[in-house]
Parts: C-alpha cells; structure tokens; sequence
C-alpha cells in the first residue's frame, strides 16, 4: 500500500518536473537585450513623457530584467521632432512621439496621431485595434522601416494660448503660432502663419515675442510649461486634436530580431500605457485648469463662426491631399467611412448622456 502511494507520487513529481522543465529552460535561455528610446517630449512633461517610462518598466518586470529600454528626453539624443528619423536609421532601436510631426514628410503620418476634426480618443482606439487603423499604419510605415504602436492618448486638447483676444477669423491673419502637424495647413488657408516648434522650446518663443500663440496639450501640462505667463488667452476646444494618439516607433529590423514572447510583452506595455497616459491626464486637467484660471487666465471659447471657417478648411485640405497623394487617399478613404460610422452609434448614446450629465435640469422646488 505504502509502495504504492510512494511510486504514485514519485510518478507525480516526475510528470511535474517533466512539464516545468521546458519554461525553465526557456527562461534561462531567453536573451539579454538593451534598447535605447528616444522620446520628443522632456522629462518635466511627466504624463505624455510617462508613457515611455510605463513601457520600459513593464517589459523590464515582466522578462526579469532581460529586456531592458533606457528612456531619454528629447534632446538628449536626438532632437524631439527629429525621432522618426533616428529610429529609421537606427541610430535608435525606438522612439515615442507624436507622428503628425513628420506631416513634412507625408501627411499621412497625421493618422496615426490626430488630424482636424477627427477621432475621439475612443474613436481613434477602436479604428486601431479593431478597424484595421493598425494594419494600414503599419503597411504605411514600412517604407520607413518601422513598425508602429499606440503608445498614449492625451484626449481633446485646448485650442493653445494667445496674446490678444480671438474674436473673429480676421484676428487670425498674419498671427504666427506654434500648431503642429496638418493644423498648420488649415490654418495657413486662414492668413495663420503655422511654426513646428518642439515641446521645450515654446514657452522661450512665446515669451520673446518670436510666435504670438502656442497650443500644446492640456491644463495640466500648459501649467507646467508655464504659457499663462505670457498669453493671458487660453481657448479651447483644440478642434484639430480631438484624441490624439501618441505612438512607439521601432525599427523593423531590431523589431523583427526580438523573440515572439518579447515582441508579445513590448505589445502589451504599449496597450498599458495607451490607457495610463488618458487616465493620468482626465485626473490631473480638471484641478490644473482649476488653479490656472486663479491665477487669472482667461477662458474663452473659439467662436461658432471661427470653427465654421476651420471646418470648411480643414475639409478642403483633406480633399486636396488626398487627389496628389496616393498614401493619404487609401487611409483617409477607409478613416472617413468608419468615423461617420462611429459618429451615427455616439450621436445615439454618448452624446445623449453627456449632454444630460453635464447640464441636468435644475430639480423644481
């Protein structure tokens, strides 16, 4: 009996070890790897900066140490707005950044990032992880030897910070402003005189009088940038960013070097941080823009008849590229169909809820 029981567990313990044996093995076999991410944003930025930092720490834990990304601020390597380039040519191995920077280069880019009057943040991940946005993306990116992920979303930003008040669109002529990516283009068809300027260098150009007007992200990041200090006017909405995703470029070549369960691990850091940097940011905006109009900024709204103008501009630009650019054509055609798809379903639910929620009746005494 006792034979019996004992050859049972033995047998027991062999299977097991039989069965762990293989992870172990795949662990111990699994290779030390070090990349370095170069990002477009400064260290003081902590939230849109973070996500790089919720990326690299996740693939650190999650493979024991044996995949290892060190962060640097732009700058530090490569200038902020110059990423795309070092991780094309692997100067880096990746790189976090906002991709309409590179509208310069192809406006096409502007999709994986923002482009006027477009998608929400919950719009732009379900085009991504579900509408085929990924697919086309990445297709679109191997030209440029690199494979893409989204890495954050900063949510509907402000429409930037003026040093005179904006009545009409004729107080946008000739106003030199720091607007990125395909803004810039809409603007310009307004008299707007659009500068690509960096994140760390605004508030200087603001402050010297070299632009007029910024625009960047948020309450929460503008107050650590400090533009209230020297353009009392904060507007808003930033009809040009209505959920602009933020993205991890990585050269396909370093890409296709890593094992499966790395590339998985890096994935899934990414998605993590996709939704890290909108929680951060719809936390933190509300007390900031709190403390900002203490400190006597003034908010105002960009006029119906400005964001009329900007519409029927912005619609025009998209019509133009797309007859001179075959790469635009093909993703704006399949973006445009399934935004109006998801503008039929949030016109139904969403926007009848919030426009309850956000302003209820007042109960009857």
């Amino acid at each position: 009996m006792e034979r019996r029981k004992f050859l049972k567990s033995a047998g027991l313990g062999i299977a097991a070890s039989a069965v762990a044996a293989p992870a172990i093995a795949q662990t111990t076999t699994m290779p030390e790897v070090k990349w370095r991410l170069a990002s477009s944003f400064p260290k003081a930025l902590d939230t849109i900066f973070g996500a790089a930092e919720v990326v690299s720490k996740r693939v650190e834990a999650a493979t024991d140490g044996k995949f290892q990304i060190r962060v640097f601020a732009g700058g530090e390597i490569v200038p902020g707005l110059q990423v795309l380039d070092a991780v094309q040519n692997g100067t880096v191995e990746c790189g976090h950044t906002a991709p309409y920077y590179y509208f310069g280069k192809d406006p096409t880019f502007a999709f994986d990032c923002a482009v006027p009057f477009g998608m929400t943040v919950r719009n732009q991940n379900a085009w991504m992880y579900v509408g085929g946005g990924i697919e086309l993306m990445r297709d679109f990116y191997k030209a440029y030897n690199t494979v893409q992920f989204p890495c954050g979303n900063t949510g509907a930003q402000m429409g930037g910070w003026f040093r005179k008040e904006i009545k009409t669109v004729k107080d946008l002529q000739g106003l030199k402003m720091r607007i990125g990516g395909f803004a810039g283009a809409v603007m310009s068809k307004l008299g707007l005189v659009p500068q690509q300027i960096a994140g760390g260098d605004i508030y200087p150009a603001l402050e010297k009088g070299t632009i007029d007007a910024a625009e960047w992200v948020g309450p929460y990041d503008d107050e650590k940038l400090g533009f209230y200090k020297v353009a009392p006017y904060y507007y808003y909405p930033g009809w040009w960013e209505g959920g602009p995703q933020l993205s991890l470029l990585v050269n396909l070549n370093e890409w296709n070097k890593l094992p499966k369960t790395y590339q998985s691990i890096l994935e899934s850091a990414c998605a993590e941080a996709n939704v890290f940097m909108m929680a951060k940011y719809d936390a933190q905006n509300p007390a900031a823009l709190k403390r900002l109009v203490g400190n006597g900024v003034k908010l105002r709204r960009f006029s119906d008849d400005i964001l009329t103008a900007c519409h029927k501009a912005a619609m025009e630009v998209f019509e133009e590229t797309s007859a001179k650019n075959e790469n635009f054509k093909k993703v704006y055609t399949h973006w445009r169909a399934f935004l109006d798809e998801q503008r039929l379903w949030f016109r139904v639910a969403d926007k009848a809820y919030d426009d309850f929620t956000l302003n209820p009746p007042k109960a009857k005494k």
